[in-house]
């Protein structure tokens, strides 16, 4: 969904690019991009972070690992880093790129990620848009060339045709799901949610009763 636009949201960027990465200076990161960072640790991407509830979260509860959280809206990011800024824990350990998810290969050298975050990415349901889907195997091709061997791909969405759409997909490509990687109802496991860090769109759905499903694989 796309956020109304922030007439603010332009020169804030500006002014804080040590946070915000443009497209243009994100790629010539490539294989560098512990050098952004104050600590070199893992390094793990939201593509698609949104507004950043859940990137924001897990540089809070991780902070032994380094976060990128990627958006192409421009307000979006705005917003997500904005919050990111302001709030009262320091995080050095989480950065955001303005640019778009499709080529990470561009961004990031092999190997470069130990994990991708795909967060209630946008279903295009029709079948003509099947190419924009994030778990399309175009995508799955990028993620896996910036991912070590083993390195691991979680998915969650409310939207079950997605889901399944996405489960073929990750067998197709050969993407194996963890032990207990796979989840129809996420909200409902006690023990997956004591380590969930639920997105502004998860806890919307879930509130309205809606399922949230997840899955966790490896490339090999």
């Amino acid at each position: 969904m796309r956020l109304r636009n922030k007439k603010w949201a332009s020169s804030w960027l500006d002014e804080h690019d040590e946070l915000v990465i443009t497209q243009d200076r994100a790629t010539g990161l490539q294989g560098n991009w512990q050098s952004i960072f104050s600590n070199e640790a893992p390094i793990q991407v939201e593509i698609g972070t949104g507004k950043g509830q859940f990137i924001i979260g897990m540089a809070k509860k991780y902070p032994e690992i380094n976060f990128i959280g990627m958006e192409i809206q421009e307000s979006a990011v705005a917003v997500a880093a904005r919050k990111a800024f302001e709030d009262e824990h320091e995080l050095p350990n989480l950065k955001f790129i303005f640019g778009d998810g499709a080529g990470v290969e561009t961004y990031f050298s092999n190997g470069e990620i130990s994990k991708i975050y795909l967060n209630f990415s946008d279903p295009w349901p029709k079948t003509r848009h099947e190419t924009r889907r994030l778990t399309y195997r175009s995508f799955l091709s990028g993620y896996q060339t910036v991912l070590p061997s083993g390195g691991e791909l979680a998915f969650k969405t409310d939207n079950r045709g997605l889901f399944e759409y996405s489960l073929y997909s990750f067998a197709n490509f050969g993407v194996k799901f963890v032990a207990q990687g796979i989840s129809l109802d996420l909200h409902a496991d006690e023990e997956k949610m004591q380590d969930n860090v639920a997105t502004e769109y998860e806890e919307k759905f879930s509130t309205a009763g809606f399922p949230i499903y997840q899955f966790i694989g490896q490339f090999e």
